[in-house]
């Protein structure tokens, strides 16, 4: 029986853990992609997000979802038109948020309505203070420098 010798094996450890680790990393990227990033993949995740806030049955997230599918398709075209300004696109992104809001307003009741729509205006104002915050901290570097 020949004996290998410890270079020998560690140098195969090795060789198996690089090849492990690539592999993993290969699963891990191509998982990751597959469809969350997708219209579809996107359009999901808001609409579980609306789903679970605001306990809708399966018919109201049926129709939520082809509403968020919709407008996160139009929101792509607008985002992938090179000839919009940012305010142009910014300006699309809004009237795009706004009829979101008046076709999801078919299909809530008013109760959900009301609840979503607070929801909405909470995410909005933590916005604009994360966005304030980092303003300040520009201002405050430049003024540093």
């Amino acid at each position: 029986m020949k004996f290998i010798s410890i270079h020998t094996l560690l140098l195969l450890i090795f060789l198996f853990t690089v090849v492990t680790v690539k592999t993993y990393a290969q699963d891990k990227d191509t998982t990751a992609n597959k469809g969350r990033w997708t219209v579809e993949g996107r359009a999901d995740k808001i609409t579980d997000k609306i789903s679970h806030k605001l306990n809708l049955n399966k018919e109201q997230a049926q129709q939520i979802y082809a509403i968020n599918e919709d407008i996160v398709r139009r929101m792509d075209v607008v985002k992938s038109n090179a000839s919009l300004s940012k305010k142009e696109q910014m300006t699309q992104f809004k009237a795009l948020d706004t009829e979101r809001s008046q076709r999801f307003k078919s299909v809530f009741t008013a109760a959900q309505y009301k609840k979503w729509n607070d929801w909405e205006m909470n995410k909005k104002e933590h916005l604009e203070a994360k966005m304030e915050k980092k303003r300040q901290k520009r201002e405050t570097k430049v003024a540093i420098q």
